[in-house]
Parts: C-alpha cells; sequence; structure tokens
C-alpha cells in the first residue's frame, strides 16, 4: 500500500525541494513507456527518470552509450503521456552536451520541447558547469549525476564503487556544492560508500537520490525492470527486487502457448 502524500496534485522540483526540507524520503523509479509510466505514477513515485538506461533494459546494448537524443526523446514522449503526478526527468544521452555548451543547450531544449519532460539530467561535474550553466540560463531545470556515471564507463573501467579513496571523494563533495551553487535542483549519488552520502547529504541544501549509495540519501532510485526481477540477471548488492515477474511472465506465456497447442484457447466463450 502506497504512503504517497494524496494532497500533492502534480510534483514538481520545488515539491521535492520541500520534502528534503520536511525530512520525507523521496521516491524514484525509472521508465521508458507509456504503459510502465502509467503504473509507476499511481503508484505514488514522485520522481520518475527517463533514464539512459534504456539503452540497456529496452534495447540491450551492454552501456547506455549507444542510445541516441531522438531514442530519449520517443522514449520520454512515451513516458509523459502516461504521467499525472510525477516529475519526469530525462536523461540526457552521451554525446550530446559534453564539451560543448551550445550542443547541450539545443538537446536539452529538444527535450524539453519534443516530449514535455520537466526537467533533464547530467553527469558529470565541473567538466561539464558551462553546459549546465547554459541549459540553466534557458529556465530548463537540471538534476545532476556523481559518483559512479556509466556514460564514463569506458574512463573507470569497471562498475565498481566509486569515490572510496579521499581524493576522489574530495572532488565528489566539491562537484556536490558545485552543483547546488549554479542552480541544480538536485543530484542523483551512484555507489559510492553510505558514509560519504550521509556527508555530501548533510551538507547540500538540495536534494540528493541515492542508487547502492545506502540509507542516507535524501531519497532512492532503482530502474523498474531490476525492481521488479523483469531482468533477473542483475544482481547487485543495492538492488532489493519487489517482485520476480521474469518467472511470472514466462510461466503465464508458457500456459498460453500450451492452451493455443491444445486447442483450449480461445473457448466457446471467447469466441464471437
Amino acid at each position: 500500500m502506497s504512503v504517497h502524500n494524496p494532497d500533492i496534485k502534480r510534483v514538481t522540483t520545488h515539491t521535492i525541494q520541500e520534502l528534503k526540507n520536511k525530512g520525507e524520503k523521496i521516491s524514484a523509479l525509472t521508465a521508458y513507456d507509456y504503459s510502465m509510466a502509467r503504473v509507476v505514477d499511481a503508484a505514488g513515485v514522485e520522481l520518475i527518470l527517463v533514464g539512459d538506461s534504456a539503452s540497456n533494459v529496452m534495447a540491450g546494448h551492454e552501456t547506455t552509450l549507444p542510445i541516441t537524443l531522438d531514442q530519449m526523446i520517443y522514449h520520454a514522449s512515451s513516458v509523459v503521456r502516461g504521467v499525472k503526478r510525477a516529475l519526469v526527468v530525462v536523461d540526457l544521452p552521451f554525446g550530446s552536451y559534453q564539451g560543448n555548451s551550445s550542443e547541450a543547450l539545443r538537446s536539452a531544449i529538444r527535450i524539453m520541447k519534443e516530449s514535455g519532460a520537466h526537467a533533464v539530467k547530467m553527469e558529470g561535474g565541473l567538466e561539464i558547469k558551462d553546459s549546465i550553466v547554459r541549459i540553466l540560463s534557458a529556465g530548463v531545470p537540471v538534476m545532476g549525476h556523481l559518483g559512479l556515471t556509466p556514460q564514463s564507463i569506458y574512463k573507470f573501467g569497471t562498475y565498481a564503487v566509486r569515490a572510496k579513496e579521499d581524493a576522489e571523494a574530495q572532488k565528489l563533495m566539491d562537484d556536490a556544492h558545485l552543483l547546488e551553487d549554479i542552480g541544480c535542483f538536485g543530484v542523483v549519488l551512484e555507489k559510492i560508500p553510505a558514509a560519504l552520502t550521509k556527508k555530501v547529504s548533510e551538507s547540500l541544501t538540495i536534494p540528493t537520490i541515492g542508487i547502492g549509495a545506502g540509507p542516507d540519501a535524501d531519497g532512492q532510485i532503482l530502474v523498474f525492470h531490476d525492481l521488479l526481477g523483469i531482468n533477473n540477471e542483475f544482481k547487485p548488492r543495492f538492488l532489493r527486487r519487489y517482485a520476480e515477474l521474469h518467472k511470472v511472465m514466462r510461466e503465464a506465456i508458457a500456459h498460453y502457448v500450451d492452451d493455443v497447442k491444445t486447442n483450449d484457447f480461445p473457448n466457446e466463450k471467447e469466441a464471437y
């Protein structure tokens, strides 16, 4: 049973900030299509991320790098049509904002205009400051993303926990404060030590959303397909499965196949 606040008719960036101010945890989840977005939204999630993880779970790519801006707009448009309450944030995909603030602004404006989404998310700190500032100057809300940044996977060479060493932890802290100072409304912290998440979250006035970052972030996010067990091969330590839909779906489809083969489906009541 959801415990979301029914008085919140439409979640905005202001709502997200108010939740942090009140000490109420923020629930976030990914969605990539209309039907699933309707389910996630109706369940009371405050923030829906149209993640570039669609590259993995929807298209079967090994990394998030191949997904294009056009494809992200397609997924975001589908999600927005299914959402009545949640704040919809869309990942700017790899190559659409790094190193060129003008290109970053064009990418963000396309997402906002063509999908109807409410904000964009970008991976990185100081190195993408100019792009973030340019997008914010156009009135587009931006959420940051620090720690494990999957678009930089070939730079890291591993999906292991980030910022375990003092120097990287300090850079993450500095980047988090930079993102706050330039106007980001929140920041995702991915796969970093729980103690660092606590330190960052307590030092920022803007909300933090954790994934594999311990319990002290201001909110939590998981990938829809992981949470529901649709993707049954991904089993990181931080993931809690709330269902095993891969098994349920496979068995239901196998039952259907059997009924077709034995001429049990359709029966007389299911025919015209």
